[in-house]
């Protein structure tokens, strides 16, 4: 008799920010008033901390270097259960519109933060709102390999609030030859939907879609050549008490805060249902590989170039 395949592993992530930073309410929640609101990014990190512990299984931290100036205990947990620090940059500031100068600062930036107090290398990443894409931030991976760096995690394959690149590959591939390797977050394709992308990689997508259906899609993505998937979650997505600010508009509201109140026991099952590691083990050989030889860019960019 033929054993089973093993279980595929995905790469498990949190982007750790705090309910105010989110881009849904960039508009009505200025930069300059962060400091004066009420934080809660440490306690509702600390309960995806205690589920993971629970379910018995390591993320990757992609972790605002801003944050972590403000909650070094947090940094320091996250360390010492054996997850991944990684930079999820410092301000929170989208690629696309602050330019490669601002954007190497801002990577810099993250890195002295997390790796003083953390204790640890940081070297993979996650651009805020996934705003990292082939015609508007070409030089992007370069300067991620330019200040240490080795892999990005920071596109969605298809649509994505103006962010997405609808025709990258699914899989890791290498955006330039000088750059890190880009893990894109996960997506089907169906041949129905002529080339469109279905996100089965958290966020609101999971929030809203009925859990036997994300499962469904996220199986068959693990069946596809095996596919490994790439799952992301905020701190704020398990904190349904967390404030509602006026002014923000009835979509942008319903987008964040549709969910909440079961994304933690849905994500416990996720957790149960699968099975989960970091970014970086997930992925190793794929990092490993991009350190030791350069590599043409995928048909997708070069297109888009």
């Amino acid at each position: 008799m033929t054993a089973p395949a093993p279980r595929v592993v995905n790469a498990l992530s949190v982007d750790v920010e705090d309910w105010f930073q989110v881009e849904n309410y960039g508009a009505v929640i200025a930069r300059e008033r962060w400091d004066g609101l009420e934080a809660r990014v440490a306690a509702s990190t600390g309960r995806l901390l205690d589920l993971f512990a629970a379910c018995g299984v390591q993320a990757t931290f992609f972790t605002l270097g801003w944050v972590a100036g403000r909650n070094p205990a947090l940094i320091r947990r996250i360390v010492a259960e054996g997850h991944e620090l990684a930079s999820h940059g410092h301000r929170h500031e989208r690629v696309a519109a602050i330019g490669p100068e601002r954007f190497a600062a801002d990577l810099r930036d993250a890195r002295h933060v997390l790796e003083d107090i953390g204790g640890v290398a940081v070297t993979g990443y996650r651009a805020p709102t996934f705003s990292i894409g082939p015609r508007s931030t070409p030089w992007a991976h370069d300067i991620l390999a330019e200040t240490g760096h080795r892999y990005s995690s920071s596109i969605f394959p298809g649509r994505h609030e103006g962010a997405g690149a609808p025709d990258l590959p699914l899989t890791p591939f290498r955006p330039s030859a000088s750059g890190v390797p880009e893990i894109p977050m996960t997506a089907l394709r169906p041949a129905v939907l002529r080339g469109r992308a279905i996100p089965v990689s958290g966020g609101g997508w999971f929030r809203m879609m009925p859990y036997a259906a994300f499962a469904r899609l996220l199986r068959a993505v693990n069946a596809a050549e095996r596919r490994r998937g790439v799952f992301y979650v905020h701190p704020w997505e398990v904190d349904p008490g967390q404030p509602r600010p006026a002014g923000v508009p009835a979509l942008k509201r319903f987008k964040h805060g549709v969910g909440l109140a079961s994304t933690e026991a849905r994500l416990g099952r996720l957790l149960h249902d699968f099975a989960w590691d970091r970014m970086d083990r997930v992925f190793a050989a794929e990092i490993a590989a991009s350190d030791k030889a350069p590599a043409a860019a995928p048909p997708g960019l070069a297109a888009a170039a």
